[in-house]
Protein backbone atom coordinates (compact mmCIF):
# COMPACT_ATOMS: atom_id res chain seq x y z
CA UNK A 1 0.00 0.00 0.00
CA UNK A 2 2.54 2.40 0.75
CA UNK A 3 3.61 2.25 -2.70
CA UNK A 4 0.06 3.67 -3.78
CA UNK A 5 0.48 6.60 -1.64
CA UNK A 6 1.56 9.94 -3.51
CA UNK A 7 5.20 11.12 -2.59
CA UNK A 8 3.97 13.90 -0.44
CA UNK A 9 2.94 11.69 1.86
CA UNK A 10 5.72 11.06 4.23
CA UNK A 11 5.72 7.66 6.53
CA UNK A 12 7.18 7.55 10.05
CA UNK A 13 7.31 5.28 12.49
CA UNK A 14 6.71 6.08 15.81
CA UNK A 15 6.98 4.10 18.93
CA UNK A 16 4.49 4.45 21.70
CA UNK A 17 5.96 1.79 24.52
CA UNK A 18 2.92 0.66 25.65
CA UNK A 19 4.57 -1.86 28.36
CA UNK A 20 7.85 -0.87 30.40
CA UNK A 21 10.94 -2.49 31.24
CA UNK A 22 9.90 -5.44 33.89
CA UNK A 23 10.83 -8.98 34.84
CA UNK A 24 7.46 -9.77 36.11
CA UNK A 25 5.47 -12.92 34.24
CA UNK A 26 2.71 -11.61 32.37
CA UNK A 27 -0.31 -12.68 34.55
CA UNK A 28 -2.10 -16.04 32.81
CA UNK A 29 -5.28 -13.42 32.31
CA UNK A 30 -3.63 -11.83 29.78
CA UNK A 31 -1.61 -14.54 28.49
CA UNK A 32 -4.95 -16.20 27.45
CA UNK A 33 -6.13 -13.11 26.19
CA UNK A 34 -3.73 -12.89 23.63
CA UNK A 35 -3.62 -16.13 22.60
CA UNK A 36 -7.60 -16.11 21.64
CA UNK A 37 -6.67 -12.48 20.20
CA UNK A 38 -3.89 -14.53 18.34
CA UNK A 39 -6.61 -17.20 17.12
CA UNK A 40 -9.46 -14.83 16.16
CA UNK A 41 -6.51 -12.96 13.50
CA UNK A 42 -6.20 -16.49 12.33
CA UNK A 43 -9.45 -17.08 11.52
CA UNK A 44 -9.63 -13.34 10.01
CA UNK A 45 -6.84 -12.91 7.99
CA UNK A 46 -5.91 -15.47 5.32
CA UNK A 47 -2.07 -16.89 5.54
CA UNK A 48 -1.85 -15.71 8.95
CA UNK A 49 0.17 -17.82 11.36
CA UNK A 50 1.19 -17.72 14.78
CA UNK A 51 3.67 -19.82 16.93
CA UNK A 52 1.74 -21.22 19.79
CA UNK A 53 4.80 -23.06 21.30
CA UNK A 54 5.86 -18.98 22.51
CA UNK A 55 3.39 -19.54 25.55
CA UNK A 56 4.75 -23.16 26.73
CA UNK A 57 8.47 -22.16 25.68
CA UNK A 58 9.17 -18.50 27.06
CA UNK A 59 8.63 -17.10 29.88
CA UNK A 60 6.04 -14.36 28.70
CA UNK A 61 6.35 -10.64 30.27
CA UNK A 62 4.66 -7.46 29.11
CA UNK A 63 7.45 -5.55 28.53
CA UNK A 64 7.50 -3.91 24.61
CA UNK A 65 10.62 -1.34 25.72
CA UNK A 66 13.38 -3.43 24.28
CA UNK A 67 11.53 -4.45 20.82
CA UNK A 68 11.04 -0.54 20.85
CA UNK A 69 14.24 0.27 21.78
CA UNK A 70 15.80 -2.32 19.44
CA UNK A 71 13.83 -0.69 16.42
CA UNK A 72 15.23 2.47 17.46
CA UNK A 73 18.86 1.54 17.52
CA UNK A 74 17.82 -0.46 14.26
CA UNK A 75 16.67 3.16 12.68
CA UNK A 76 20.51 4.48 13.40
CA UNK A 77 21.18 2.02 11.16
CA UNK A 78 18.89 2.63 8.61
CA UNK A 79 16.94 -0.57 9.38
CA UNK A 80 14.00 0.19 10.65
CA UNK A 81 11.12 -1.62 8.85
CA UNK A 82 14.21 -4.64 8.78
CA UNK A 83 14.16 -4.96 12.52
CA UNK A 84 10.36 -4.13 12.97
CA UNK A 85 9.86 -7.85 10.80
CA UNK A 86 12.80 -9.58 12.03
CA UNK A 87 11.06 -8.83 15.79
CA UNK A 88 7.45 -9.68 14.39
CA UNK A 89 9.15 -13.07 12.76
CA UNK A 90 10.88 -14.16 16.17
CA UNK A 91 7.78 -13.52 18.23
CA UNK A 92 5.00 -14.67 15.91
CA UNK A 93 6.75 -17.32 13.93
CA UNK A 94 9.55 -18.49 15.72
CA UNK A 95 8.39 -18.58 19.71
CA UNK A 96 11.37 -15.83 20.09
CA UNK A 97 10.41 -13.48 23.39
CA UNK A 98 10.83 -10.36 22.04
CA UNK A 99 11.07 -9.00 25.90
CA UNK A 100 14.36 -10.37 26.22
CA UNK A 101 17.52 -8.63 24.78
CA UNK A 102 19.15 -11.83 23.44
CA UNK A 103 16.39 -12.15 21.23
CA UNK A 104 16.49 -8.69 19.82
CA UNK A 105 20.24 -9.07 19.11
CA UNK A 106 19.49 -12.08 17.41
CA UNK A 107 17.17 -10.22 15.39
CA UNK A 108 19.66 -7.43 14.54
CA UNK A 109 22.50 -9.74 13.80
CA UNK A 110 19.72 -11.74 11.63
CA UNK A 111 18.93 -8.07 9.86
CA UNK A 112 22.71 -7.74 8.95
CA UNK A 113 23.50 -4.82 11.28
CA UNK A 114 26.69 -3.27 12.68
CA UNK A 115 25.84 -5.87 16.06
CA UNK A 116 28.78 -3.61 18.05
CA UNK A 117 27.22 -0.44 16.76
CA UNK A 118 23.59 -2.07 17.90
CA UNK A 119 24.47 -3.30 20.91
CA UNK A 120 26.43 -0.26 21.66
CA UNK A 121 22.91 2.25 20.57
CA UNK A 122 20.56 0.21 22.45
CA UNK A 123 22.02 0.29 25.69
CA UNK A 124 22.81 3.63 25.76
CA UNK A 125 21.51 6.26 27.32
CA UNK A 126 21.27 8.44 24.56
CA UNK A 127 19.38 5.86 22.67
CA UNK A 128 16.80 6.02 26.11
CA UNK A 129 16.05 9.66 25.56
CA UNK A 130 15.17 9.39 21.95
CA UNK A 131 12.69 6.72 22.58
CA UNK A 132 11.49 9.08 25.86
CA UNK A 133 10.84 11.78 23.25
CA UNK A 134 8.39 9.40 20.64
CA UNK A 135 6.41 8.06 23.52
CA UNK A 136 5.69 11.87 24.45
CA UNK A 137 5.49 12.41 20.55
CA UNK A 138 2.69 9.84 20.54
CA UNK A 139 1.02 11.30 23.54
CA UNK A 140 0.23 14.17 21.87
CA UNK A 141 -1.23 12.49 18.79
CA UNK A 142 -3.61 10.90 21.15
CA UNK A 143 -2.35 7.58 20.20
CA UNK A 144 -2.71 4.97 23.09
CA UNK A 145 -3.05 1.42 21.11
CA UNK A 146 -0.64 -0.15 19.24
CA UNK A 147 -0.63 -0.27 16.13
CA UNK A 148 -1.84 3.25 15.20
CA UNK A 149 -2.52 4.99 11.71
CA UNK A 150 -2.46 8.72 11.98
CA UNK A 151 -2.16 10.92 9.18
CA UNK A 152 -0.94 14.41 10.04
CA UNK A 153 -2.35 17.04 7.16
CA UNK A 154 -2.63 20.76 7.07
CA UNK A 155 -1.45 20.98 11.21
CA UNK A 156 -4.22 18.25 11.92
CA UNK A 157 -4.17 15.18 13.09
CA UNK A 158 -6.45 12.37 11.74
CA UNK A 159 -6.62 8.80 12.89
CA UNK A 160 -6.96 6.43 10.34
CA UNK A 161 -8.97 3.49 10.94
CA UNK A 162 -6.50 0.18 10.38
CA UNK A 163 -8.86 -2.93 8.35
CA UNK A 164 -5.71 -5.49 7.89
CA UNK A 165 -8.58 -7.21 4.77
CA UNK A 166 -8.88 -4.09 3.22
CA UNK A 167 -5.74 -2.23 2.56
CA UNK A 168 -7.60 -0.32 0.11
CA UNK A 169 -9.50 1.40 2.25
CA UNK A 170 -6.75 2.82 4.15
CA UNK A 171 -5.44 4.21 1.18
CA UNK A 172 -8.99 5.67 0.29
CA UNK A 173 -9.34 7.63 3.62
CA UNK A 174 -6.21 8.49 3.24
CA UNK A 175 -6.40 10.14 -0.34
CA UNK A 176 -9.85 11.42 0.73
CA UNK A 177 -7.94 13.13 3.32
CA UNK A 178 -5.24 15.06 1.67
CA UNK A 179 -7.50 16.06 -1.53
CA UNK A 180 -9.69 17.95 0.67
CA UNK A 181 -8.80 21.70 0.39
Amino acid sequence: MKQQLPDTVEIKYCLGGLAPDTDQPMPEEMQINIRDTWRSIQKEIPGTKFNFDFWDQCQPRRSTYPACRAVIAARLQDAEEEMNSAIQQAYYCHGQNPSDNDTLIQCARRTGLDIKQFTKDFYSTQLAELFRQEMLFCQTLQVYSYPSLVLQHQQKNYPINIDYTHPDLILKDILNIISTP
